[in-house]
């Protein structure tokens, strides 16, 4: 059956192939690009795969080898509002946000999707590396290139007009087809960056932001071992740029208070946990789940799968791990897993270890 398809084209080598692979299938493609910075030159520059400004042309040159109709669609104000400013709001409260996961939840597959469904299209088309089998988010072929975590966020009415092209192919394999259709693309490296802190220092891009205020930093019992510039430019597990000095045995971030602007240090050890509370679940490969179910999770994009024991009460995702786990961020997303398949996703609210959590419900 041929769809109306609109290709979100970021101008690296991913997306356009996947917009490729769906003209190909024969349905009804328009490549559109997303601008998403009020000010271009405030965002990274170089040839590097998303956000860039050079990916609008590189994605229009894409479309034409295709020879599907192109467009550039401004959603800068949303991206601010939705991913830039969340962004800095969440370091302020603590906590280590997803930038990336932000913006496919809240631009690509909010935003762009409902204007896309407003104007008729059938689909979104990403170049994204996960498959869509019977409906259900399942891991790439491609492990080590897998997006399935940034994508655990996606109800399963969004993932019902989503076309995932390149879930069944390797990244090596996606370039040496974009060589072969004659994209000039094909060499183009990833990103790994975040697009909108141009010159990837993030602690100076969140002080220019929320004000350089100096604060201690304290180990378990209360005693400060130094200071810091700002609570704010530091995530849980963080073990560099604490500035400790060498009679300080190694430390990590346990914890960030930003009432009082203290950073609390630790050893490794007393990062770990094993109870993990999540807000805002999200169900897109099976019912809620309402008692204690064998699954996995994954705490971050590349992080190690744990198995655990993962339910919802009342509003909450509670998921206990069988084996502790270290540097879990509030912020982040806890995504299910069923073997290869998404079951769901909740943000990260509170963790614990076991004999400090309490009773389950």
């Amino acid at each position: 059956m041929s769809l109306r398809v609109l290709a979100a084209m970021s101008g690296g080598v991913d997306s356009a192939v996947a917009a490729a692979r769906a003209a190909e299938a024969g349905h009804d493609v328009t490549g559109v690009h997303l601008a998403l910075s009020k000010n271009p030159k405030s965002y990274r520059t170089g040839a590097r795969g998303c956000c860039t400004v050079e990916d609008s042309r590189d994605a229009r040159r894409a479309a034409d080898a295709i020879g599907i109709p192109f467009y550039v669609w401004d959603m800068a104000e949303e991206f601010d509002r939705e991913v830039v400013q969340d962004f800095v709001a969440e370091y302020a409260a603590g906590r280590t946000p997803n930038p990336c996961l932000r913006c496919n939840e809240k631009i690509k597959f909010e935003a762009v999707l409902d204007r896309a469904v407003a104007l008729g299209f059938d689909a979104v088309c990403t170049g994204h590396h996960v498959r869509m089998v019977d409906g259900r988010l399942r891991r790439s072929v491609d492990i080590d290139k897998d997006q399935s975590y940034v994508l655990g966020v996606l109800t399963r009415e969004q993932l019902a007009h989503a076309m995932f092209p390149l879930g069944d192919c390797t990244k090596a394999e996606v370039r040496a087809e974009a060589d072969r259709r004659g994209l000039s693309v094909a060499d183009k490296p990833d990103s790994h960056d975040i697009c909108f802190i141009a010159d990837g220092d993030t602690a100076g891009f969140l002080n220019q932001r929320l004000g350089d205020e100096p604060g201690p930093i304290k180990d378990e019992s209360g005693e400060v071992l130094g200071t810091h510039n700002g609570a704010h430019t530091f995530t849980v597990g963080q073990r560099k740029g604490l500035n400790l000095g060498g009679a300080v045995e190694r430390r990590y971030v346990l914890s960030i208070e930003p009432v009082n602007n203290t950073v609390t240090v630790g050893p490794r050890e007393a990062l770990q946990v094993d109870e993990i509370i999540g807000s805002r679940p999200v169900w897109s490969g099976c019912d809620p789940i309402t008692e204690p179910m064998a699954c996995e999770v994954q705490l971050r994009a590349h992080g190690e799968v744990y198995p655990c024991q993962a339910w919802q009460h009342d509003d909450e995702l509670v998921v206990r791990l069988d084996e502790p786990a270290t540097g879990v961020a509030t912020g982040q997303a806890a995504v299910l897993y069923d073997g290869d398949m998404v079951l769901g996703s909740a943000t990260i609210a509170r963790t614990a270890r076991r004999e400090e959590a309490a009773p389950a419900h």
